[in-house]
């Protein structure tokens, strides 16, 4: 057995990682353990409980606590000598951060990063919070008293300390453990909808209050709610939203892309971090919802965003190929080497009349430029850029205003730029490569559709060993087997991908992806997929998710995956299983399935989905396949079929033929087939019918 290698001198074991964010901790004086086997024995053989400290790169309070205390020699010293310190990255392992959320969840404490949980040497959970100051302030107890108060309680109180992880390790049980459902309605569904709709604010849009967050599978869930009714309040609560955040400083109008979420009720301020998944989702509803409304402001947007993941996100090997990024950081460096949140995005007035000069004035009056500034928490004289004056103004003024935009970003590229995760995760990819597939047909932007392939060939190539797809990839390595949310969104993409180009080598991959989630993940006993698969070992429990979080659930997107299969494909065994993953979940009434957006959208397309099957040669069907992949809708699947390949009987295509020799769609439902369409404008208005 070859020996373990050895950190760099003057390094700790996270030197040995690939993660970014493990890699930023490991100058740290703590001696920090990554999560496994080494850590977990380590901790059985002294005695000590773990301190699990669970975060990521881009987010600004791990940073702070890091600075803090971590960089510390006092408090590092303090940690070393009480516990065994073990840091997580949540991205790569998404399993355990659930696991430990749910946990501080269940003591009545507000979740969120950095995560610090205190466990027994078998990593049972007893005690935690999130951040902790060094010395006590904000409220919250110092650092220093909370290790050493759980170090006493573990030495001096151990049967309170074992009679509560007792407790909550019966909680964390009883939270996987299965609550059968008779299965989902459309009437369940509207009454979500209904409920959903009352908590929009009906000014600024999003949730009411603050912060906000995008909160993109409940607007798709409000989107077919009015595309299923006509009920104007879902449309205007929609795009009500996404005019607001388009037009917000949640927005970034020099570099494109959106931030995680705005800390103010109207989507002025951002906490500055762009996640990959956001924009990936928020892509894909505003093509949707453009196909709808053709707003130019959307379209904009989709653009705008798209660049910005192209230039800004994508991670080559060796110019062979790249995929996507998952993060840019919220911090900036400052001149003292000190991360300050959201420097590298906000302007002074200053700056903005030297920069601009004639075009200055409306620069400033278009996007809310003062003297004062319009973030206090950022300081006298900051501003958030953020669009006020309504959206296209004459085009003689968008191409000055576009000009400014410019003249801008040339001076912020001049500046210190945010850290940049460079970590390839399978599950963020694959909802990038979705967005990109559809909005490369949308906006018939080819180069899109070529990236999407691009980024999926890499993770196909780079992040299968033995036929099993990874989690992660960074440095030129593959780590972490997936979780079910990368076969899930993976799986869909390779759908997407078989749409949007007709190769059945896509088809093929998904279904040998979701072979692997039905062998490694589905819960025999209890129903429903678990997040880890079955022979992973170091977690406690296996969860079950549901419920939507930053991103779609994993059980919601596979069930979305298993509908289009069997839509494609007629196999009853995609439906049935899609039926059982319905099943495994409460669905007594709105209450209960709230917060499952997703799965509830995945069920009202395995009930109500149509089949756009396009018969003919790829030359002559592409105004057809085109006109069914960007009409409004999303309750549809596309097949193509030349006419002359035999067919299954039972498959949809069987016996759809070109008609005269000229390319022809059917659209069929419940096993019933429309007339011959001929023509792409027709093809549209016959699905907007739907």
């Amino acid at each position: 057995m070859p020996k373990k290698p050895r950190p760099p001198a003057g390094k700790n074991r996270l030197a040995l990682e690939t993660s970014p964010y493990l890699l930023q901790h490991q100058d740290n004086p703590v001696d920090w353990y990554p999560w496994g086997d080494e850590a977990l024995k380590a901790a059985k053989k002294s005695g000590k409980p773990i301190l699990l400290s669970i975060g990521y790169s881009a987010c600004h309070w791990c940073h702070v606590m890091a600075h803090e205390s971590f960089e510390n020699p006092e408090i590092a010293a303090l940690m070393n000598a009480l516990f065994i310190n073990v840091k997580v990255d949540r991205e790569e392992r998404p399993d355990l951060d659930i696991i430990y959320q749910s946990a501080l969840a269940l003591m009545r404490q507000p979740g969120g990063w950095p995560l610090t949980m205190f466990l027994t040497p078998t990593a049972e959970p007893f005690w935690g919070g999130t951040y902790f100051p060094p010395e006590e302030r904000y409220g919250r107890p110092g650092f220093k008293q909370v290790l050493n108060g759980l170090a006493g309680a573990w030495a001096d109180n151990s049967e309170q300390v074992h009679s509560n992880v007792a407790v909550i390790r019966e909680a964390l049980d009883a939270l996987s453990a299965p609550r059968p459902g008779d299965g989902f309605d459309l009437a369940l569904v509207d009454k979500v909808a209904s409920a959903t709709l009352r908590a929009i604010d009906p000014v600024s849009g999003g949730f009411r209050g603050a912060p906000k967050f995008p909160q993109v599978p409940i607007l798709n869930l409000l989107w077919r709610a009015w595309q299923r009714g006509g009920l104007g309040l879902y449309f205007d609560a929609v795009t009500n939203t996404l005019d607001h955040m388009c037009q917000g400083g949640i927005f970034d109008h020099i570099g494109g892309g959106f931030a995680r979420y705005s800390t103010d009720d109207k989507w002025l301020v951002p906490h500055f971090e762009k996640m990959l998944s956001d924009n990936a989702q928020l892509i894909s509803l505003l093509c949707e919802v453009y196909t709808e409304t053709k707003s130019p402001l959307y379209a904009a947007r989709v653009h705008e965003t798209i660049d910005w993941a192209l230039n800004e996100m994508t991670v080559f090997d060796d110019q062979e190929g790249f995929a996507f990024a998952s993060a840019l950081d919220a911090d900036t460096q400052d001149h003292e080497g000190h991360g300050q949140e959201g420097l590298y995005y906000v302007w002074s007035l200053d700056e903005i009349d030297t920069l601009l000069t004639d075009m200055a004035p409306l620069f400033k009056k278009t996007y809310s430029i003062t003297e004062r500034g319009n973030w206090a928490e950022g300081g006298a004289g900051v501003n958030v850029i953020s669009r006020v004056e309504f959206y296209p103004q004459q085009p003689a003024i968008e191409e000055m205003l576009l000009q400014a935009r410019q003249k801008l970003k040339t001076a912020r590229d001049q500046r210190a730029t945010p850290g940049r995760d460079d970590k390839i995760l399978a599950d963020l990819n694959g909802m990038m490569i979705q967005a990109l597939a559809k909005a490369g047909v949308v906006f018939d932007e080819p180069a899109w559709l070529e990236a999407a392939i691009t980024a999926f060939t890499f993770v196909s190539n780079h992040m299968v060993t033995n036929g099993r797809l990874a989690r992660s990839w960074a440095k030129g390595e593959a780590r972490h087997n997936a979780v079910l949310d990368d076969l899930a969104q993976m799986s869909r993409a390779a759908l997407f991908l078989y749409e949007a180009t007709g190769d059945e080598t896509y088809l093929g991959q998904c279904e040998a992806w979701v072979n692997q989630a039905d062998d490694l993940f589905w819960c025999a006993d209890d129903g429903g997929y678990c997040l880890s698969a079955r022979d992973v070992t170091d977690v406690i429990t296996r969860t079950r998710q549901s419920a939507d979080n930053a991103a779609p659930s994993g059980n919601g997107t596979m069930t979305d995956v298993l509908a289009r299969l069997y839509l494609i494909t007629n196999d009853e065994k995609f439906r049935h299983r899609a039926e059982d993953v319905l099943k495994a979940f409460p669905a007594e009434d709105a209450g209960a399935v709230a917060n499952m957006p997703t799965l509830l959208n995945a069920f009202e397309l395995l009930s109500e989905g149509a089949q756009v099957v396009v018969a003919g040669h790829n030359g002559n069907c592409t105004h057809l396949v085109n006109a069914a992949l960007s009409a409004p809708g999303a309750l549809r699947v596309l097949i193509r079929t030349d006419g002359q390949t035999q067919q299954n009987p039972n498959h949809p295509a069987f016996g759809k033929n070109p008609v005269n020799g000229k390319a022809t769609a059917y659209i069929c439902r419940a096993g019933t087939c429309s007339a011959p369409v001929f023509d792409g404008d027709t093809l549209i208005e016959r699905l907007k019918g739907l």
